[in-house]
């Protein structure tokens, strides 16, 4: 199926095609399951999820999207990405793993957010650190879920955002410097 396809089946479920979701998912499956997958690279060994069970919670989660309204392919990736790193901080929030019993959920964020030096951190700091960043700079924020959790490149998010290249690399760059700072003084010593 091509984009064209992709995009009509998102505007069905705007307008409440409840089969245009069933329809839509099987294409974007293996998207969806390697964004997943990606955000699951930094978890612990022994993490109770897998990145299908991700790809599975995510889906009903976004059946259950009240008024959706994705534009395009890469915005409903983005969203999907979201909906699976809601889905990791609220499995880290329901087992009660938060960093002061000393047994919280460790993610790495990749040289490719920090800036080149992997950080070791709570997953519920790297989530109240988006929140922050979200009502800060709102637009650097979606740069942030496009690009690292939803795996896009530049061009990608681009395009997604209806933004120039040239606007998503200032907006990372800052992203990146902002998240990079912010977490350093949420990261245990």
């Amino acid at each position: 199926m091509s984009r064209q396809d992709v995009t009509q089946l998102l505007q069905a479920i705007g307008r409440g095609d409840s089969g245009a979701m069933d329809r839509l998912i099987p294409l974007l499956y293996d998207e969806i399951h390697r964004i997943a997958a990606g955000q699951m690279k930094g978890e612990r060994r022994n993490h109770t999820l897998q990145p299908t069970a991700l790809v599975h919670e995510a889906y009903v989660r976004l059946l259950d999207s009240r008024n959706p309204n994705w534009e395009n392919r890469a915005h409903f990736l983005g969203a999907a990405a979201n909906v699976i790193r809601r889905v990791l901080v609220d499995h880290a929030r329901s087992r009660n793993r938060v960093k002061r019993d000393g047994n919280w959920l460790r993610v790495t964020l990749s040289e490719a957010l920090t800036g080149g030096q992997a950080l070791d951190l709570d997953i519920l700091a790297l989530d109240h650190a988006m929140g922050r960043l979200q009502e800060e700079d709102p637009e650097e924020h979606q740069v942030v879920e496009l690009r690292f959790f939803g795996g896009m490149s530049i061009p990608e998010t681009a395009k997604a955002l209806g933004v120039s290249e040239r606007t998503v690399e200032r907006r990372w760059s800052y992203a990146r410097a902002w998240l990079f700072r912010e977490l350093q003084g949420d990261t245990p010593q």
